[in-house]
């Protein structure tokens, strides 16, 4: 049975590095299977692989998606190094059907491939889930609640080291204290920039 996770949680991502793998294939033409066969079947070979040999660095289990004619599969690593270490290694199912389909079908349009590599880490990445089971980079990373990680649109703002959140507190104090301070001063700042304004508005007139 599957079991929820009750109110609002995220994926407790920290900053260790992890990846975001997307790769698939699209049918661009059907009625050539003997032409994209080949692909769609590298691809389980690759997966059952990575799943009995865990040091190569697949975390979690990887989810496949079809959408009309793309498949999609979706895969977390432990690193970008480990990645592509695998994708270039003389010993991994990969390279083998990758070098077959440059030979074979890398020009002639019957299938297309692609890949996207995301790094991520709790600087960058948002996750909200609201009553779901562990799902997506919550099931690799473990999960905490919502309101502990702090996670929302403003995650990667609060995180940017060039913004020292002492500095912008004192600062934001400081800049209170001088309007209580010199309340009159900011009235007759307010007085010359509106006559200037005046001023420059008359001249247009002329």
């Amino acid at each position: 049975m599957t079991t929820l996770h009750k109110g609002r949680y995220s994926a407790d991502v920290g900053a260790d590095g992890k990846v975001l793998f997307l790769i698939g294939m699209r049918f661009n033409q059907l009625h050539k299977p003997w032409k994209w066969l080949p692909v769609f079947i590298a691809m389980p070979r690759m997966l059952i692989e990575l799943q009995k040999n865990r040091e190569l660095g697949l975390v979690g289990k990887p989810r496949t998606y079809l959408s009309g004619r793309t498949v999609l599969v979706w895969q977390y690593w432990e690193s970008f190094e480990k990645l592509a270490a695998y994708s270039r290694s003389q010993e991994s199912a990969h390279l083998p059907a990758w070098r077959r389909f440059n030979a074979k079908v890398r020009n002639n349009g019957s299938v297309g491939i692609y890949h996207e590599t995301i790094l991520l880490s709790d600087a960058t990445v948002e996750t909200v889930y609201g009553n779901m089971p562990t799902f997506g980079l919550a099931a690799v990373t473990g999960v905490v609640p919502a309101a502990q990680r702090g996670q929302s649109g403003q995650t990667a703002r609060q995180s940017d080291p060039n913004r020292d959140p002492e500095r912008r507190a004192l600062g934001t104090g400081q800049r209170r204290q001088n309007r209580q301070r010199h309340p009159a001063k900011r009235g007759q700042q307010r007085e010359a920039t509106g006559g200037r304004r005046h001023q420059h508005g008359r001249g247009h007139q002329r």
